[in-house]
């Protein structure tokens, strides 16, 4: 896999999970009935947003210890009844492939990999 198509796929599934938290804390199964503040939990994923679509490395590095905070909510809101423990289920499995997908592109972007590349 090169660097291209990890970048397409990190920033498909960061807009995926940026409106997952949004769609799922505001109208879909809120904590509380009319939305939640629970949905400003998407913010700092969209801090992220612009240096992933620029394939920023230094973005991708400090992603990757962000996105398990949404791995971890995922996890432990996964026991919630009905479609928030769906949404749970969704959220941790978005945010495990986004870590992988952030790790491998920051491994594969260092400028030690860049003269390895051509050999």
């Amino acid at each position: 896999m090169n660097t291209r198509s990890l970048n397409v796929a990190a920033s498909l599934l960061l807009v995926a999970l940026i409106a997952l938290c949004v769609l799922w804390e505001g109208w879909l199964a809120p904590l509380r009935p009319g939305g939640s503040w629970m949905m400003l939990k998407a913010l700092p994923l969209m801090a992220a947003l612009f240096g992933v679509l620029k394939g920023r490395r230094y973005t991708y590095q400090w992603l990757s210890m962000l996105v398990l905070l949404y791995l971890v909510e995922g996890v432990v809101r996964a026991s919630d009844p009905g479609l928030g423990g769906m949404l749970a289920w969704a959220e941790a499995i978005l945010a495990a492939l986004l870590f992988v997908t952030v790790v491998l592109y920051a491994r594969l972007s260092a400028p030690s990999r860049q003269g390895a590349a051509g050999n």
